[in-house]
């Protein structure tokens, strides 16, 4: 059970070990872009090309669709970034019950967008949880732990094709050690825990109030949805790329300090913040190398 690139490495993984995936349960089909052209999740191709039964339930937890899983006989389910809440039904049907890759050192980052909110709190280490599944998000037995270095200009994008990875390798060390009987679960601690909700596009306007390093980290933490920006003479400006100085200036947060070929340079609240890579609304990203003469020194950010 998966949907999105995320989940492709254990698709992949348990058919190169060997597995038997008697089906694949993704998400419906939707409606993309600006044209609304229908696209496949990134699970459903990968099961289409291996002839793998798919399934794409609105509702995973209806009785019809619980049905069509006893069907397929599966002992074991695995899921990773599925994104439907599985009911005791459904964790009812495998035989071995389920086993989840969740994208963090459980119980912190519990829930949806756990690789994202790990960056946004400027987390110096991550990895990758097996666990398994309860009616609780995010709340089962852990079963083992690989953990990562985030390095300090690593975006999402970047930290979540690694964890994918590692994810994959993961579940095949954790199923082996299943089917070995040599697994300890290990209950969460629940006071530790803390959560990852989804995102929205809000959460990627700029504050120019606030410590350059939270904004850094919200640049890297947005990458490549929902992305940060900011306005430049009223229009949105996105910012892609930059890194940032504890140097603090007294001007008002927004002021451009410096504009030059190798940075544009923006105060904050504390620190200051170094854009090496924007994109105008409606253009192209593009080095500030191409478009400083465009955003004078002095000029305010955000307002």
């Amino acid at each position: 059970m998966g949907t999105p690139s995320f989940a492709v490495p254990v698709l992949k993984a348990l058919l190169s070990n060997g597995y038997n995936v008697v089906a694949c349960v993704t998400q419906p089909d939707r409606k993309r872009g600006r044209g609304g052209k229908v696209t496949y999740s990134e699970v459903k191709k990968v099961a289409l090309k291996n002839n793998i039964s798919v399934l794409q339930p609105e509702r995973i937890k209806n009785k019809d669709v619980v049905d069509q899983l006893i069907k397929t006989g599966a002992n074991l389910f695995v899921t990773c970034a599925y994104g439907q809440i599985l009911s005791q039904k459904v964790l009812d049907v495998p035989t071995y019950g389920c086993i989840n890759v969740h994208a963090s050192l459980l119980p912190k980052y519990r829930g949806a967008a756990p690789i994202h909110h790990a960056i946004l709190q400027g987390e110096k280490t991550t990895g990758i949880t097996t666990m398994m599944t309860d009616i609780g998000m995010d709340t089962g037995d852990i079963l083992e732990k690989q953990e990562i270095n985030i390095e300090e200009n690593m975006t999402v994008e970047e930290l979540h094709d690694i964890l994918s990875l590692v994810g994959s390798e993961l579940l095949i060390k954790t199923l082996q050690k299943y089917e070995s009987d040599s697994l300890n679960r290990k209950p969460q601690d629940g006071t530790k825990a803390t959560y990852a909700p989804m995102l929205k596009k809000e959460d990627g306007i700029i504050n120019w109030a606030k410590r350059s390093v939270d904004i850094h980290n919200q640049i890297r933490g947005l990458y490549p949805w929902p992305g940060c920006y900011t306005t430049f003479k009223g229009k949105r400006l996105k910012i892609v790329k930059a890194n940032y100085s504890v140097k603090t200036s007294n001007l008002h947060p927004g002021t451009i300090l410096l504009s030059s070929k190798e940075k544009i340079e923006v105060a904050c609240l504390i620190g200051t913040l170094n854009i090496l890579l924007l994109q105008f609304d409606n253009k192209q990203k593009m080095a500030v190398e191409k478009c400083y003469h465009n955003i004078a020194k002095g000029s305010v950010l955000g307002e």
